[in-house]
């Protein structure tokens, strides 16, 4: 494991300890001090206050929990969808691949956090239907991976083998495809952490992702914008988490890629010999 792997994984490992520890590790989040109002950070609070008088480092805590319930939900709700639609398509072929793959068209036509925020307009503001906006967009790119896995997978030979023999598309799609392509799979839902977190926090920014008084990164930004002149740090630390969260996120992506691809593993393991 490189060491851009490493400082990753372990960014990434805090991220997620902070956001399930999030409610005993923070529990002033919404606790209002007046006499602290705009405080810098000092030994009171080590992040400092909001414009109510809130502590900045127990509501950034809390935002981790939120943009951590929105990626993993986002990213499970797309993958299996785009999954099934995908695969379905390339295995079926012939009028189910033509209509499912003009739908895929369709999705790839519009820009995804364009066509989300539309989504997201229209159904109103919440978590809820946050992460059902980012999923009707988000589903596309593991349709298209899933298609052309299967497209490339389906004449293999134990896959015409279980056809000879009778077994079901559900079964062969199970048994037999879904773990060759599980690798790419994985490595695409992990890019995807990364796309539902900024997506989040820039939903939560314009105001129609999670709502106020629960804590948001993208909403956190949004406050302290209006006091960026005299108290900087409303702005730097949700700024600077969300760039860590997705950077590490992405450089594990990339490691993970480099990792079950078989045929780099194959050219890395014979330049060390």
């Amino acid at each position: 494991m490189t060491a851009a792997a490493r400082v990753s994984g372990a960014l990434l490992g805090l991220w997620a300890g902070a956001a399930l520890l999030s409610p005993w590790l923070a529990p002033a989040t919404d606790a209002i001090d007046l006499d602290r109002i705009l405080a810098p950070p000092g030994a009171a609070g080590w992040l400092g206050f909001d414009e109510v008088g809130r502590p900045v480092a127990d509501r950034l805590l809390e935002g981790a929990r939120t943009s951590l319930v929105v990626a993993v939900a986002v990213v499970a709700v797309s993958a299996v969808i785009g999954t099934v639609v995908g695969a379905a398509a390339a295995y079926l072929g012939g009028a189910v691949d033509r209509w499912l793959g003009r739908l895929i068209d369709v999705f790839l036509a519009f820009p995804g956090l364009l066509l989300a925020i539309a989504l997201a307009a229209l159904m109103g503001p919440g978590l809820a239907n946050l992460v059902v906006a980012l999923a009707a967009v988000g589903w596309v790119g593991y349709a298209r991976l899933a298609r052309g896995q299967v497209l490339a997978l389906r004449r293999r030979e134990h896959v015409l083998a279980a056809e000879s023999l009778g077994v079901r598309p559900g079964r062969i799609l199970l048994r037999h495809l879904l773990p060759l392509m599980a690798a790419p799979l994985i490595v695409e839902a992990t890019f995807g952490f990364a796309g539902a977190v900024l997506a989040e926090a820039g939903m939560s920014f314009l105001g129609i992702g999670v709502q106020p008084p629960a804590p948001s990164w993208g909403g956190m930004i949004r406050e302290g914008v209006r006091y960026m002149l005299v108290a900087p740090h409303l702005v730097l630390a949700p700024g600077l988490a969300l760039s860590a969260v997705a950077l590490a996120t992405n450089l594990w992506g990339d490691w993970l890629r480099d990792r079950l691809d078989v045929r780099r593993s194959g050219l890395t393991a014979r330049r060390r010999t």
